[in-house]
C-alpha cells in the first residue's frame, strides 16, 4: 500500500514538472540546438564559421573588447556596490528604505532612456565636460562617447543594482557580533574588513559578480549607443551578422560560443561558490 502511494506521489510530482520541462525544451533546448545546427551547416557544412571566429584579427578584437569591458565593469561595480550595500545594511531602516527604493527605481526605468541620458551627459558639450572645464580641471572637452570609456561608465551605472542586491542580502545576514569579536581581539578596521567581512560576503560578491559579468558579455543597447561601430562588442557583431549581412552561420557560431562561456562560468560558480549541504 505504501509503495503504491509513493509511486502515485512520484507520478503526480512528474506531472507537475511536465509544463516546466516543455517550456525548457521549447525556449532553451530547441533554440540552442537550431543555433548549433546553423553554425555548422550555413553557408556550407563544416566548422569554417568557428575557424573564422578564432583566426580573424577583427573578430579577436571584438572578443577582446567584450571580455575586457565585462571584466572592468564587474570590477568597478564590485568596488562601488560593496560600500553602498554595507551602508544600506547598517544605516537606519527608514533611510535605507528610501535609498533602496531609488536603486530599484533605476532598474524600472527604461534602459534606452537611461542610455540616452548618459549620451547627453558624456558628450563633448555635456554636463560632465562643462563641469570639468568650469572647474579648471581640463582645458578642452575630452572624448567620453564612441569609445570603451563611455561604454564602461554607462554599463557600470546599469549593472550596479544587480550587484548591490545580492551583496545586501549576504551582508544583512552577517552577525554584527562577529565584527565586534574581531575588534575585541585586537583587529583593526582594515583587518576586520579583509579577514572577516570580505570572506563572509564572498558568496554575494561571487553571485553578483557572475551576474554582472555574464550580462555585460551579452549587452547590446548601451555598447551600441555609447561605443560606436569602432568599438564593437560581441552582441553587436551577432546582430550585424544576422541583420545586415544575413550570415546566420557566423552569428550562430558567435552566439553559441557566448553561450558556452556563460554556462562554463555558471558551472564554476556551482563548483566553488555554492554552499555545501553540510554547511547550511
Amino acid at each position: 500500500m505504501s509503495i503504491t502511494r509513493a509511486a502515485t506521489r512520484r507520478g503526480s510530482g512528474f506531472g507537475l514538472a511536465v509544463p516546466a520541462i516543455l517550456l525548457l525544451l521549447a525556449f532553451f533546448v530547441v533554440p540552442v540546438a537550431l543555433l548549433l545546427l546553423r553554425s555548422v551547416t550555413e553557408p556550407e557544412p563544416g566548422l569554417h564559421n568557428y575557424r573564422a571566429l578564432i583566426g580573424s584579427a577583427t573578430y579577436a578584437k571584438v572578443f577582446f573588447n567584450t571580455f575586457f569591458v565585462a571584466g572592468v565593469v564587474t570590477l568597478v561595480t564590485v568596488l562601488i556596490a560593496f560600500p553602498v550595500a554595507w551602508a544600506l545594511a547598517i544605516m537606519p531602516s527608514r533611510w535605507a528604505a528610501v535609498i533602496f527604493a531609488v536603486i530599484l527605481l533605476s532598474m524600472w526605468t527604461n534602459l534606452l532612456a537611461r542610455t540616452y541620458a548618459w549620451m547627453v551627459l558624456l558628450q563633448q558639450t555635456g554636463l560632465i565636460n562643462r563641469t570639468l572645464m568650469a572647474a579648471g580641471i581640463i582645458d578642452q572637452p575630452i572624448q567620453l562617447t564612441n569609445n570603451l570609456v563611455g561604454v564602461t561608465i554607462g554599463m557600470v551605472y546599469i549593472m550596479l543594482p544587480f550587484m548591490i542586491l545580492p551583496l545586501l542580502g549576504v551582508i544583512r545576514k552577517i552577525d554584527p557580533a562577529i565584527l565586534q569579536a574581531a575588534a575585541l581581539c585586537g583587529a583593526s578596521k582594515t583587518q576586520a574588513l579583509f579577514r572577516v567581512l570580505l570572506p563572509l560576503a564572498a558568496p554575494g560578491i561571487a553571485s553578483g559578480g557572475l551576474m554582472v559579468f555574464v550580462m555585460s558579455l551579452g549587452y547590446f543597447v548601451t555598447p551600441a549607443l555609447l561605443g560606436g561601430t569602432a568599438n564593437m562588442m560581441l552582441a553587436e557583431m551577432i546582430a550585424q551578422q544576422v541583420q545586415s549581412l544575413v550570415n546566420w552561420g557566423m552569428g550562430g557560431a558567435a552566439a553559441f560560443l557566448l553561450l558556452v562561456v556563460t554556462l562554463g562560468l555558471y558551472a564554476v560558480q556551482l563548483r566553488f561558490f555554492e554552499p555545501k549541504e553540510g554547511a547550511r
